[in-house]
């Protein structure tokens, strides 16, 4: 059987879109949730509705982990007996460990993949692999491939309103925001992901007015209004993201933006209620 050359992997941090979805050479490695002795497969076992339900009726706060070098192996062994090699883009490695688990797993199975860091994640990881996906349309090399979205990975602008600040200090993702901890109750945290790849706290709003507007205004700012588009990521709030994009699009109606839900894994730490805005430079 003649091999398809080349196949696209992410994990279940990434946004995936319906064009991805009905993308014949795409796979996504979903991550895990834990709820006590109980463990659940992202977008599997346990979807974002879900998981929302299960965190406000349990008595233990859930975990997140990534596959092991094994389970990455086992998936790797799956897709060689199709695909002569692979580009996998993951979440940043200064949050999670899924980059090296992928990479072990794939010395194991002995199976070509190039990897790149995205130092994002949602969105982030998503536009990535678009990017990559036109250029191999357009006859670019693997190795081109990589570098091309090695520059474009320190590019994302991302900034998000957390729906559950408490979600994500007891999810172990707080180095950046714990200085919000004396104040929850009075403020809307704002966080972003650097160009490094690390949670960052950047400022802090006194209401959901003000939160919204804040988001709006850091798009209309952007003089980058040719970007191809703004993503507005969202936690089971789609009438709040709806009406974000109205606000946005009253400022700058040429702008495409679009709308998405985060992940399972990605609800887990930032709680219902979160709305983020993302775009590349």
């Amino acid at each position: 059987m003649n091999k398809k050359p080349l196949a696209w992997i992410v994990d279940s941090t990434a946004y995936v879109s319906e064009e991805l979805k009905q993308h014949p050479d795409f796979f996504s490695v979903p991550l895990n949730i834990h709820f006590g002795e109980k463990q659940f497969v992202d977008g599997v076992d346990l979807n974002p509705e879900q998981l929302y339900a299960k965190i406000k009726n349990a008595e233990d706060f859930p975990k997140t982990s990534q596959p092991s070098a094994g389970e990455f192996s086992e998936r790797f062994k799956v897709i060689a007996e199709q695909y002569e090699q692979a580009i996998a883009i993951h979440v940043s490695s200064k949050l999670s460990g899924t980059l090296t688990s992928s990479t072990a797993g794939a010395e194991l199975a002995e199976f070509p993949v190039t990897f790149i860091d995205s130092m994002a994640l949602s969105y982030g990881i998503t536009g990535l692999i678009e990017r990559g996906m036109e250029l191999y349309d357009n006859g670019a090399s693997v190795s081109d491939i990589k570098a091309e979205l090695e520059k474009m990975a320190g590019t994302l602008q991302n900034f998000i309103l957390i729906g559950q600040l408490d979600q994500l200090y007891k999810g172990g993702r707080m180095s950046g925001v714990q200085f919000f901890l004396g104040s929850l109750l009075k403020v809307k945290p704002i966080v972003q992901i650097s160009s490094e790849g690390e949670l960052l706290a950047i400022d802090k709003v006194r209401s959901e007015k003000k939160a919204l507007q804040y988001l709006v205004d850091k798009v209309v700012a952007s003089k980058h209004t040719n970007k191809k588009s703004v993503y507005l990521m969202h936690g089971n709030v789609l009438d709040q993201a709806t009406h974000l994009k109205n606000l946005i699009t009253e400022q700058v109606p040429d702008l495409d933006v679009k709308i998405g839900d985060i992940s399972s894994v990605l609800a887990v730490h930032a709680g219902e209620g979160t709305l983020a805005v993302l775009w590349f430079d």
